[in-house]
């Protein structure tokens, strides 16, 4: 499918100020005043951008509030409704630590569930998906919330943690690129199931359905080389895992954070971008190209 920026920020950035809140939430770190103040600019600030940067991918911006109103059968709605109970939520839990300098535990262990629950919601528009079998799977939620998490931990401060979900966060991408690079065979779709015509025999394209191209073939229809698709995995878990457990191994100091930091949000845009140029829409096989 085609990678489109404002996706790719969304869910990246999204995934990094929701993680934060989710860590914050748990008191983790315990911060008051001006530094709670501090962590939860950060958090805010990645969430917001990353939620409003979704809206450019909008054939219609101006109605994005319809996106509430569908929360019992769609995904995307309950992953609107979840990020604005979300900030509501740690807005409260965070004034009373920056004001009050109050811990409204139980306000911020609900934060922390529904930020997580936010992230889920949103790999679960695209996990639900039976069209793009490399996106059907349970690797889809599972590494969505991990990357949060990973992330978050490392805003966080969190070193521990940051380790133990890079780890992970790194074995589950090789596995979810394992499986997902088979997936589209085993869910059996074929030119016979895209255009119905399989009872009469084998189908073979003898030309395009149209001259002209249209929106399917722009937005899923895009295909990467396989050469360039390993290229960028290896950068892309690089800059993403492996850089930065090096950095932290080699210690734990401002300039090594921040530059671990960097190299995993570059990494991780790396991987959502391939997240979305390497699925395969069934769509594809009406138009020859699968």
């Amino acid at each position: 499918m085609h990678p489109a920026p404002s996706i790719i920020v969304f869910t990246v950035l999204s995934g990094l100020g929701f993680g934060l809140l989710a860590f914050l939430g748990l008191g983790i770190p315990t911060v008051f005043g001006g530094v709670a103040f501090g962590y939860f600019t950060v958090a805010y600030l990645l969430a917001v951008i990353g939620l409003a940067s979704s809206a450019f991918h909008l054939g219609n911006p101006q109605r994005a509030l319809k996106a509430f109103t569908q929360w019992r059968s769609s995904w995307l709605s309950r992953e609107a409704c979840l990020s604005v109970a979300t900030l509501i939520v740690m807005g409260v839990y965070g004034g009373a630590l920056v004001f009050f300098n109050t811990k409204l535990s139980t306000l911020g262990l609900l934060g922390s569930f529904l930020s997580v629950a936010t992230v889920f919601a949103t790999s679960m528009i695209y996990g639900q998906l039976k069209t793009v079998p490399r996106w059907n799977s349970w690797t889809t939620p599972a590494l969505f919330v991990t990357l949060s998490l990973a992330g978050g931990a490392l805003l966080a401060g969190q070193i521990v943690f940051t380790l133990a979900f890079l780890v992970l966060a790194g074995l589950l991408q090789i596995v979810a690129w394992i499986l997902g690079d088979g997936r589209f065979e085993l869910a059996g779709s074929t030119p016979q199931t895209a255009t119905g015509l399989g009872s009469i025999g084998i189908v073979r394209h003898f030309e395009s359905p149209h001259t002209g191209t249209n929106y399917l073939l722009r937005e899923m229809v895009h295909q990467v080389g396989r050469k360039h698709a390993q290229t960028l995995r290896a950068i892309s878990l690089g800059l993403m895992v492996i850089l930065p457990v090096v950095l932290l191994w080699l210690g734990v100091n401002y300039v090594t954070v921040g530059l671990a930091a960097i190299s995993h949000i570059a990494g991780a845009l790396a991987s959502r971008w391939l997240f979305f140029a390497e699925a395969e829409h069934v769509v594809g096989l009406y138009y020859g190209k699968r």
